[in-house]
């Protein structure tokens, strides 16, 4: 069963989306801010976002930012504003798509089974140069020997090699794999990075060659596949 987050500060639009979805097979979380949908994300996951765009203290489009600066999950907008640039504005932010109020049941439907098969063809499995991380079942292996990582080592990868040549600093790092709002040193993530290269190392991938220090900055994963 799919898990999706509905995120909107009125109430009823909050039970009717439910009423719409449950029947057809969602299991529907209805949070009524944007740090609520934050915190839940800190410990549990979803499959997709419905999330409203004009909430107070934390609106959509913030909400959405902070979302995926820290989590691979799809996003579907939620507004009456049909002004262009609006639209635009949520896009470039990293929405997967728009839906305009008001909608009826068989659009959104749709929207979110789109979304959903897109989100499936970009697969669960990465791979770079012979190494091979299947994120399902939390398994990473080079040239077919496996390569046991702790979680948060594991995380840590998928997120490099989901971004390759970006420099994530340490205080991303922290966010992306511990979670958003937790305390932790930096010398946490020098540890877990020296710990992940030496793996690899180990296995005999050439983890120096890639995962790179940016001096002052942070870390990133060199290189195309």
């Amino acid at each position: 069963m799919k898990t999706i987050l509905l995120v909107d500060d009125e109430t009823r639009m909050l039970d009717l989306i439910s009423l719409y979805l449950t029947p057809r097979g969602y299991n529907c979380i209805k949070l009524a801010s944007g740090s609520d949908a934050l915190l839940y994300l800190e410990t549990r996951s979803a499959d997709l976002v419905l999330l409203d765009v004009m909430m107070p203290e934390m609106d959509g489009w913030k909400v959405c930012e902070e979302i995926k600066k820290y989590w691979d999950i799809p996003i579907i907008m939620l507004t009456a504003k049909s002004e262009k640039p609006d639209i635009v504005k949520g896009l470039n932010i990293g929405a997967d798509d728009y839906i305009l109020k008001p909608f009826d049941e068989e659009e959104l439907s749709a929207r979110i089974e789109a979304v959903l098969r897109r989100s499936k063809k970009d697969g669960k499995t990465k791979t770079f140069k012979g190494l091979e991380l299947k994120e399902d079942s939390y398994e990473l292996s080079y040239k077919n020997k496996e390569i046991l990582l702790t979680p948060k080592e594991f995380s840590m990868l998928s997120l490099f090699l989901s971004n390759l040549n970006r420099v994530f600093s340490r205080e991303h790092l922290i966010g992306s794999v511990w979670g958003y709002g937790v305390s932790i040193e930096d010398r946490t993530i020098d540890s877990h990075v020296r710990n992940l290269r030496e793996k690899l190392r180990k296995a005999g991938f050439p983890a120096d060659e890639y995962l790179t220090t940016v001096w002052g900055l942070g870390y990133k994963w060199a290189g195309k596949d």
